[in-house]
């Protein structure tokens, strides 16, 4: 099977609920208003519950309290707010996955602290609407879990050969393609924005004249967030050079402080997103 393969399989299991297609149709259409996104956000208590509890995290940083759906919508933005809501639906739609309660803990840690050192980054270099940023780190592994429902097996192939290979070289030598593009399928299958689907499928492109500042960004942040976890690893290559960070305009004392940032927020993501990961700690 390929990549597509997977992901139409992915499609008839990880389903998108009715409110998240409503909204995107309402976001979509240059005539709504923001209480028409509000009135079918309020529709869904737990996911305007998530959306107040995020706005009013340290994340975002705003200085007063956000204490309606609709003032979320004005303060944080359209886009912003949408992020949360497919933020939301995709933890939702991927809590059905057949893995040990263990795992998925662990892979949503990792999903949170790439989306959040993707997000320091993207602040750190002054990218425009940095925040926007979070949601590509936070769905950039999906095809994992993808593949996980389907064949556990071979994740755990793959798995086995981290030792020695990248994780990607050995998604590509056990699957035939990476996580990044098998996740990208299924996003675009969901129809969500390209400028998600794009960096996602392309995030392990090593020649940064291909991509866009968006895909660079993901491919250093989820290299740094591989490479910190997986430190124990020591016959492990190192996953990102040092010419790299440097064209990026990433140095060291902005890597260390980006780690520490991710060890200080990391707590308060997972459990809005994912409550069962804080037990870990």
């Amino acid at each position: 099977m390929n990549a597509i393969e997977y992901a139409d399989q992915a499609g008839e299991i990880f389903v998108l609920s009715d409110s998240f297609i409503r909204i995107k149709e309402l976001i979509d259409d240059e005539s709504s208003t923001i209480d028409d996104i509000s009135d079918v956000i309020l529709v869904d208590p737990a996911l305007s519950g998530t959306i107040l509890k995020l706005a009013n995290s340290s994340f975002f940083n705003y200085p007063g309290k956000i204490d309606t759906i609709s003032k979320a919508v004005l303060v944080l933005g359209i886009t912003e707010v949408y992020n949360l809501v497919i933020a939301y639906f995709t933890t939702q739609a991927f809590e059905s996955v057949n893995a040990e309660q263990e795992y998925l803990d662990n892979f949503w840690e990792e999903s949170v602290d790439c989306a959040l050192l993707i997000k320091f980054f993207g602040c750190s270099l002054n990218i425009a609407n940095a925040e926007r940023l979070f949601i590509l780190g936070l769905l950039h592994n999906l095809g994992e879990l993808i593949v996980k429902q389907i064949s556990a097996e071979k994740v755990a192939e793959c798995q086995r050969g981290v030792d020695s290979k990248l994780p990607w070289d050995s998604q590509r030598d056990v699957l035939g393609f990476t996580y990044g593009e098998c996740g990208a399928e299924l996003l675009k299958l969901w129809q969500l924005p390209y400028n998600l689907v794009s960096p996602i499928r392309n995030q392990d492109e090593e020649d940064f004249s291909l991509v866009n500042a968006e895909t660079e960004l993901l491919y250093i942040a989820k290299r740094i967030m591989s490479q910190h976890r997986s430190i124990k690893l020591a016959g492990q290559p190192q996953s990102v050079k040092v010419a790299q960070l440097s064209t990026l305009g990433i140095h060291e004392e902005m890597f260390r402080t980006a780690l520490d940032y991710c060890d200080l927020e990391r707590l308060g993501i997972l459990s809005v997103l994912s409550p069962t990961s804080v037990t870990i700690y």
